[in-house]
């Protein structure tokens, strides 16, 4: 079978495969920082190189920031864009580092060997999975399996400013069936996932005004507002005794998880008090009624990020604030809108203020959740792909962040992404000593040459 010779393509060119891992992961293409832009630079051009050895029309395409790498290559059947990207986190703080992040090596761990780097997990073993899938199909068949684009950013790290007018100036190029995109997990070592949903975000930071300046507060406690006061009764608000949102039509668009999804999550043996006793916490704390995986995959929340006002330095300097502070964001799911939500959140605070009080705000850009179509034909061979590599099923799971490319696919190019990855939790992304697993490496490629040929059909 075609597939079988893939496979076992990809298992004899291992030792080459991790060498060209290697020399990718050596460039230090950090993209924050200025002074790394022509490691990005290299490393995009190096990854061009090795596209148009496998045969893709590869190139180097330049933006305002930094460059993407874009691929063209195969004929026939669905037409599939595989995004990534090579461009990583700073290091710091480097003294926490076991060796040089930029010089890999191969490593032992309690789970096994595993590839040590600065981008191993985040997103350079990941992206070079599918690579390698792509390479052992072409030295097996002479083509590839369908129609492949690939996009590989330089600069998601960094807030991917360039990514969102590329896709809009390229979006005829560049829209295909549906996406797959590679910068996810696994749920544990021996069961892959799918992610599904995304939640989104809206949030926005508050002052509340009093007096005209700090007071005494001898001189004036008692008889004067306090900003601080008014805001933490504000805060306290925006939620009820059982912890729901208290905000009008908050709720508005939140759907309950279909029935065979949490079924789906149930068969995980997640450990919801072990996942809170691993940060010192002993209850959960949201809404009763919904288990930890639902509060933090599919319910939507109201979170205070940070409170100050008035002295906080050394002892103690007994005034008044003449302004207090709060950064409120709101992870959301389903059809909730995130202006909606904000303008709810302003119009609580306003209603909440007394005499003598005013508020004003700075919003921060929000983005609506994203829910994948699971019933879609795509979703259902590629589950069944995943579950002939890896020792349980693949399942459908949730993400209590957001992964913002998904939703510039959907919003721009109008298609939907299939969220693949073999990252482990314990991969240290954007943290010291990051690495990724040989064996999610090894069998992530294998993982996506059976993808490949459930969604084409050349199995």
């Amino acid at each position: 079978m075609t597939l079988n010779a893939v496979l076992d393509r990809i298992d004899a060119d291992q030792p080459d495969a991790l060498d060209r891992l290697f020399t990718l992961l050596r460039f230090e293409s950090v993209s924050t920082d200025p002074a790394y832009d022509e490691q990005v630079r290299a490393a995009a051009d190096w990854l061009v190189a090795d596209l148009r050895g496998i045969g893709l029309d590869a190139e180097r395409r330049e933006t305002p920031g930094h460059p993407m790498v874009v691929a063209h290559g195969g004929t026939g059947g669905p037409h599939l864009l595989f995004y990534g990207h090579y461009d990583v986190q700073p290091v710091d703080p480097i003294g926490l580092w076991d060796r040089p992040p930029f010089d890999p090596v191969l490593r032992e761990t309690p789970n096994g060997t595993a590839i040590a780097a600065r981008g191993a997990a985040d997103d350079k073993g990941q992206l070079m999975t599918f690579v390698e899938a792509l390479r052992a199909w072409k030295a097996v068949n002479g083509e590839l399996p369908s129609r492949i684009t690939m996009l590989f950013e330089g600069e998601e790290e960094s807030g991917s400013p360039s990514l969102v007018p590329f896709l809009r100036e390229n979006a005829e190029e560049l829209k295909a069936d549906f996406a797959l995109v590679c910068d996810t997990g696994m749920w544990d070592r021996e069961t892959p996932s799918i992610t599904t949903s995304l939640r989104g975000m809206a949030g926005a930071q508050v002052t509340i005004r009093a007096a005209d300046r700090d007071l005494h507060s001898g001189f004036y406690g008692g008889a004067a507002r306090n900003p601080i006061h008014v805001l933490a009764r504000v805060l306290d608000g925006l939620h009820d005794a059982d912890g729901r949102v208290t905000l009008p039509e908050f709720y508005d668009g939140v759907p309950e998880v279909p029935v065979e999804i949490r079924a789906q999550w149930e068969t995980l043996g997640f450990d919801e008090t072990a996942f809170l006793a691993d940060v010192g916490l002993s209850e959960p704390a949201g809404e009763p009624g919904f288990t930890v995986l639902e509060q933090t995959w599919a319910r939507p929340t109201a979170e205070v990020n940070g409170i100050w006002g008035g002295y906080a330095g050394a002892g103690f300097k007994t005034v008044l604030p003449a302004e207090a502070h709060a950064k409120v964001s709101f992870r959301l799911v389903g059809d909730q809108d995130p202006e909606a939500v904000v303008r709810s959140f302003e119009a609580h605070v306003r209603a909440c203020l007394p005499p003598d009080c005013e508020a004003s705000f700075i919003r921060k850009g929000g983005s609506p959740a994203m829910t994948m179509p699971v019933d879609a034909p795509e979703f259902g061979k590629a589950r069944e792909a995943l579950s002939a590599e890896w020792p349980r099923p693949a399942i459908f799971v949730g993400a209590g962040g957001s992964i913002p490319v998904v939703g510039h696919f959907q919003r721009v190019l109008g298609m939907n992404s299939v969220l693949i990855g073999f990252g482990q939790r314990d991969d240290a992304i954007h943290s010291p000593n990051e690495k990724y697993d040989l064996a999610s490496f090894h069998k992530g490629a294998r993982s996506w040459a059976r993808v490949l040929a459930a969604l084409t059909g050349r199995a």
